[in-house]
């Protein structure tokens, strides 16, 4: 059987990523699945569950792993990497020295244990010596109040970092934060900020007019070079993107021309796109560039499996101008006045119209994000496709995102 995982991002105080949790299809619970201690080789995790290797899916950033009592117990797979992997201990254990024990051997072998869903009571207080992360959801701590605020300096003496999950505003985590909270989980990255209202300013000009172009009917590739000539950084970008050897295997590329001509149009308004979400992130975290990567490459991979004429371009728009509101802190509904686009577009931004083409393609981002797996099976079936192609879809987007930002970057 053919399973799923999904990754969600761990930040730091800098709001960079310190680690993503992977979550496996497998059952009601996303935990590394229980089976035999021969079945847990290196090559069944690379090959038979996850697909590919851990590495591939986090990049190379370690991979915080949810694990079932009885697998702690029995069939702890010790062929993962412990410098790649971190073990969280689920809340639902039944906590008793035969798994006080094994859990100290696990850490003995070299990985680091993390606690899920701490909620303070005593009970996991016989864990402490040797756990390196606690994990607690915002709400647990708001409800615990002060004696959360003291548990936590308390933890932190004792070198253990908290991860607050479930964070959800930036007013979250800015508190979360004074409270010596020192990593972070949620989705406070992909809401504006609503605190301040950046916009395109004059640095823009000359990609804004791309993106102009790039939407105009009659798309005039002389009128592109004009403006890429003026602006030697966006002219070095260029060629610096299409000698990547994820575009370029073949020849290099030594003029503006060249280059407009070997991309052809289709690429190069993917390119101008790229290049306008990557100067409008300013001082953003590069996470919501890369995970507008990952959508728009994977929103262009399904609409080339779907065999939708003519609409690549289209679909990869949409993923990578799908966390705008995020990167220039306003409403999406106010931003796509400004763009250049057609309306089909423009509702799939706004979430309108979910069940058009571009809108379950939106809605298929959002799924693997969120590990929402009964929504991945819902979409396949609308696309005729199987899950299966959809997570290798989705883990192609991702390998080629990060090998995108490392090219503009």
């Amino acid at each position: 059987m053919f399973s799923y995982v999904a990754r969600q991002a761990i930040y730091n105080v800098e709001k960079r990523v310190f680690a993503y949790e992977l979550l496996f299809r497998n059952g009601d619970s996303n935990c590394f699945p229980d089976m035999s201690p021969d079945e847990a080789t290196s090559s069944m995790i690379a090959n038979s569950h996850l697909t590919v290797g851990i590495e591939d899916i986090t990049f190379k950033k370690p991979a915080f792993i949810n694990f079932h009592q009885d697998t702690l117990l029995y069939r702890f797979p010790s062929t993962l990497d412990p410098s790649c992997v971190v073990i969280e201990i689920v809340e639902t254990v039944e906590v008793n020295d035969e798994l006080v024990q094994a859990c100290k051997h696990i850490r003995d072998l070299g990985y680091q244990l993390a606690l899920d869903d701490y909620d303070f009571a005593p009970r996991w207080d016989v864990f402490l010596p040797f756990i390196d992360f606690i994990k607690v959801e915002v709400e647990e701590i708001e409800k615990q109040g002060a004696a959360a605020i003291a548990k936590i300096q308390i933890l932190n003496a004792q070198g253990i970092r908290i991860i607050a999950e479930k964070v959800e505003t930036h007013e979250q985590f800015e508190r979360f934060k004074a409270m010596g909270v020192k990593l972070f989980q949620g989705y406070f990255l992909a809401r504006p900020e609503m605190i301040r209202h950046r916009d395109l300013n004059a640095s823009l000009n000359s990609v804004t007019k791309l993106v102009s172009l790039s939407n105009s009917p009659n798309f005039d590739t002389a009128e592109v070079i004009k403006v890429i000539e003026k602006d030697v950084g966006l002219a070095y970008k260029l060629m610096r993107f299409i000698n990547n050897p994820m575009i370029n295997k073949r020849q290099k590329i030594e003029s503006l021309q060249h280059a407009i001509n070997y991309m052809g149009h289709v690429e190069i308004k993917k390119f101008i796109a790229l290049l306008a979400l990557a100067n409008m992130r300013g001082e953003k975290p590069t996470e919501l560039l890369i995970q507008s990567l990952v959508r728009a490459r994977f929103c262009s991979l399904m609409s080339i499996e779907l065999e939708l004429p003519e609409n690549p371009p289209t679909s990869f728009i949409l993923g990578l101008f799908s966390m705008l509101d995020a990167l220039l802190d306003q409403t999406m509904e106010n931003l796509v006045g400004k763009l250049p686009v057609g309306q089909e577009l423009r509702d799939a931004l706004c979430k309108k119209n979910i069940d058009s083409t571009l809108g379950l393609q939106m809605r298929a981002c959002f799924a693997f994000e969120e590990a929402n797996w009964d929504e991945i099976d819902y979409i396949a079936l609308q696309f005729e496709l199987t899950g299966e192609r959809l997570y290798t879809l989705y883990y192609e987007a991702m390998h080629w995102a990060q090998n995108m930002n490392d090219s503009i970057s």
